[in-house]
């Protein structure tokens, strides 16, 4: 078939190369294509080299599905995501760099997800791509336990905490507590807390941070000022309102995450809240979008891409291996001061 365009006459290309417009480029056949393509013994190293150039031509690439009913390998790595945000991004950037020379390619997957099947998208995911187009996983975020998976697991900042599979995260604690410290050593005594998920062990141990600090300053937990922002944008509003309307109103804010922090300094700006004059905001994550808030946001950074290559690594190190040197990396986290904190407001 051909294509007249513009007064000259060009061959159609497939959409997709196939091993047979191979074999018919090349003048050999599909059996032949398939040994050069997976590097099997019995074709000449003229007929190699050959059918090598017209598969870099064509653009041809063995399916990978294919691929694994005969190897019962893809060399490739899946990284499931419940979607892509700016925290999944920047762990995908680290995971990424680490896998330069490792051998093995990557395919990031994302389900499509609703309020109602939330819950155990991961164990979907794995069950769609196990075996027949990854070999391992990085799974970002899963909400609940993977005993038994069927192909080498490493999870990140898992929800349901850690234990059953080989997982990565940052000192969630640790990070909650020099949030709150910082907004405390400016002067602030009525601290609200914009919460994550209260089935998410990352957000009950943020908000423990938030109460240890409160506690060690001699500060009463104020439950009036917590509420729940579920790290997205659509309750952090409703979350930020209810604070910023209080009769008496906090003149801090820490919240959970950088997306819902900057929620938070949306909320406030329509509301004619001037930050950080009238009000203190404090982010989790340090994602890129943090930098380029007005003003920009002081938050607690995870070592993002750091996690990310800790994650591939280890995962890495299980397909060769069958465990990782360590189950478990717990890295550290630290404050980024920028613009959105300043002294508490005097009466």
């Amino acid at each position: 078939m051909t294509l007249v365009t513009s007064g000259y006459i060009r061959p159609t290309v497939p959409a997709r190369a196939t091993i047979h417009d191979v074999a018919r480029v090349a003048g050999v056949s599909v059996a032949t294509v398939s040994k050069v393509a997976n590097g099997r013994y019995g074709v000449a190293q003229s007929t190699i080299e050959k059918v090598s150039a017209v598969i870099e031509q064509l653009g041809y690439e063995t399916s990978l599905v294919a691929s694994s009913l005969r190897s019962h390998r893809t060399n490739v790595i899946g990284i499931l995501v419940a979607g892509f945000e700016p925290f999944s991004t920047e762990l995908l950037k680290g995971i990424s760099s680490a896998a330069v020379g490792s051998g093995y390619e990557l395919l990031a997957y994302a389900g499509a997800l609703t309020d109602e099947n939330w819950v155990g998208w991961e164990r979907r995911s794995l069950s769609r791509l196990a075996g027949t187009l990854v070999d391992a996983a990085i799974i970002v975020t899963p909400t609940v336990r993977l005993p038994g998976a069927s192909i080498p697991v490493v999870a990140i900042d898992p929800h349901a905490g850690t234990g059953d599979v080989p997982a990565v995260d940052t000192d969630n604690i640790e990070g909650a507590r020099i949030a709150t410290r910082h907004l405390i050593e400016l002067g602030h005594r009525r601290i609200a807390h914009v919460a994550g998920r209260g089935d998410l062990l990352s957000a009950v141990l943020r908000e423990r941070g938030y109460r240890e600090s409160l506690a060690e300053a001699g500060i009463p937990f104020d439950p009036e000022l917590v509420r729940e922002g579920a790290y997205w944008s659509k309750p952090t509003t409703i979350a930020a309102r209810e604070l910023l309307s209080l009769p008496d109103r906090p003149t801090a804010i820490f919240a959970a995450n950088d997306l819902s922090a900057v929620r938070v300094l949306e909320v406030a700006h329509e509301m004619g809240i001037r930050v950080p004059e009238e009000l203190s905001v404090v982010g989790f994550d340090d994602v890129p979008e943090a930098a380029g808030t007005t003003p920009q946001l002081t938050t607690v950074a995870q070592p993002l891409h750091d996690m990310g290559a800790q994650a591939l690594r280890m995962v890495v190190e299980m397909l060769r291996r069958g465990e990782p040197e360590q189950q478990y990396v717990h890295l550290p986290a630290h404050l980024v001061i920028r613009q959105s904190t300043g002294p508490a407001p005097r009466d």
